[in-house]
């Protein structure tokens, strides 16, 4: 504890007399100075025990002093020091009251006492209080090293809220609550995501003050992490603002948790490698091999059912959102211990995920977010610079191969219909139909059709009609006519019309078909 001036009332040595302020003996003491000017509020920080002589002052006038005790209370002078037998006999009735109406403690200094022994039993008592603060944080220092050799990264947070008095977290590159000690801090933890998602907007290393009334306590966050982008952050809660020990034990939490975070990484980049070469053999039809080379790593991932997802993006910012989906999947698939494979290739990701795991879930749901940001106009966003993600049905390793196309099929019509996500289960179960509506589709039925459609136009016929008709009823004759309301006999010489314009033949099953689509095509416009 640093000095106050209860401490120096009861120094033997310094055989001081409080005369006012009795009750606010407990104050710290910054510093002690020496001044005699009239006004010394301009050469004062605020902390200060003042001493003084009056050697310049009325100390007999009650305005006068009210007005010097007034001015050093409002600049942040915790108590004054008035030597008597020096200017004054004993000190003046007007000092003691004025100090008693402003609440300023006053202490009497007696004659054989000097100001100097004063400012040295401040001076020693300081460097005193920094001594035990840097001693308890060498102190700290080692114990959280030893519990993070130990027990990693949890026994460092209980051993820091130990230290601080209070609680301490640590969150993942999503944002999410890893650990958290004790225990009941982890609720806690959890509401400051935002905060901490606004922290990991900044560059690393950031750190950010958190409180008010509607927290309950201060919490301080800071980025963990050598790169651009922060890996993780730790929050740490206390009643009240860190000391000196308490801020060399925040510190020395920060750079071991960042030492983890980044051997984290570095073991993470072998496992991407571990992970592109199981993929690459899965790929090739060699499951066998990749059980082998997966090992106890990606092994139980390859024994269940699993999804295959692969994402894209350009080169202009939604190339971090591949980064960005890369954490999301692999934190979401930590929490619940479920094994996840994750292997980047340039502007692609490919990830293989067990199947209804939260890791897919977490997939959709930040595909889902993308997607309503896409939906705010923005000038300087192209569709090449879009993130757009396709997932597999469930499959197994014998049929990567399969997953995988199915994956760049559902990617491909994500980025054909302007999506973002797309599952290619969605594709299997539901219409044709939707496909119609690309660009290139419906210029080849424009194309198709277009004789028609102007041969209509000049009022010498209804082809169109007849001939959609005709085949919406498979050719048959008699159906066909009572649709339109005419006889068969003008039907069939429609249909002789639509063949001599479009240079084809209503026999062939394949002319048929791509009538039949070009009608469907240009009627979703």
């Amino acid at each position: 504890m640093p000095p106050t001036l209860a401490s120096l009332v009861n120094h033997s040595a310094l055989k001081l007399t409080v005369r006012a302020g009795e009750d606010r003996l407990d104050v710290p003491v910054r510093w002690a100075h020496v001044s005699e000017l009239a006004d010394p509020v301009p050469y004062m920080e605020g902390g200060e025990l003042l001493l003084i002589t009056a050697l310049k002052l009325d100390a007999e006038d009650p305005e006068a002093m009210l007005r010097y005790v007034r001015r050093l209370a409002g600049a942040g002078v915790v108590g004054l020091g008035f030597a008597v037998g020096v200017n004054y006999e004993q000190t003046p009735q007007a000092l003691v009251d004025a100090c008693a109406q402003e609440g300023l403690p006053l202490l009497e200094v007696p004659r054989r006492t000097p100001f100097l022994a004063i400012s040295k039993a401040v001076s020693a008592a300081i460097a005193a209080d920094q001594y035990r603060a840097v001693t308890a944080g060498f102190a700290a220092q080692r114990e959280l090293t030893k519990q993070a050799l130990n027990t990693g990264p949890e026994g460092v947070l209980t051993a820091l809220a130990a230290q601080v008095d209070g609680w301490a977290a640590l969150y993942d590159a999503s944002g999410s609550v890893v650990a958290a000690a004790p225990e009941w801090a982890g609720r806690r933890a959890a509401r400051l995501t935002a905060e901490v998602e606004r922290l990991r907007e900044r560059a690393a290393p950031a750190s950010s003050v958190v409180g008010g009334p509607e927290h309950e306590d201060r919490v301080e966050l800071h980025s963990l992490g050598t790169g651009r982008r922060p890996r993780a952050a730790l929050a740490v809660g206390t009643a009240a603002a860190l000391g000196t020990a308490e801020r060399y034990a925040v510190h020395s939490a920060i750079a071991l948790l960042t030492l983890t975070t980044e051997r984290s990484r570095s073991l993470h980049a072998a496992e991407q490698r571990v992970g592109t070469a199981v993929l690459r053999m899965l790929l090739a039809g060699q499951p066998d091999h990749a059980r082998a080379v997966a090992g106890d790593l990606y092994g139980g991932l390859l024994d269940a059912p699993f999804r295959m997802i692969v994402a894209e993006s350009g080169s202009g910012p939604a190339g971090e959102a591949l980064s960005e989906l890369a954490e999301t999947v692999e934190s979401a698939a930590a929490r619940s211990g479920e094994a996840v494979l994750v292997v980047p290739e340039g502007e692609r990701l490919v990830v293989l995920a067990g199947d209804e795991g939260t890791a897919v879930a977490a997939c959709a749901a930040y595909a889902t977010a993308r997607e309503a940001e896409r939906a705010v106009p923005d000038q300087g966003r192209t569709d090449e610079d879009e993130l757009v993600v396709g997932l597999s049905a469930p499959s197994g390793p014998i049929a990567a191969a399969a997953a995988y196309k199915q994956a760049e099929q559902a990617l491909s019509v994500a980025r054909r219909r302007g999506r973002v996500f797309v599952e290619h289960e969605q594709l299997a179960a539901g219409s044709v139909l939707p496909l119609l509506a690309d660009d290139a589709v419906r210029a080849f039925a424009d194309g198709l059709l277009r004789a028609l459609y102007e041969h209509d136009a000049t009022g010498r016929g209804d082809l169109v009609a007849s001939l959609r008709a005709w085949l919406s009823r498979h050719g048959q004759w008699d159906a066909a006519a009572a649709d339109l309301g005419v006889h068969r006999h003008t039907l069939r010489y429609r249909m002789r019309r639509v063949e001599e314009i479009l240079g084809r033949s209503l026999d062939d099953p394949d002319v048929r078909m791509e009538l039949w689509l070009a009608l469907k095509a240009t009627a979703t416009d």
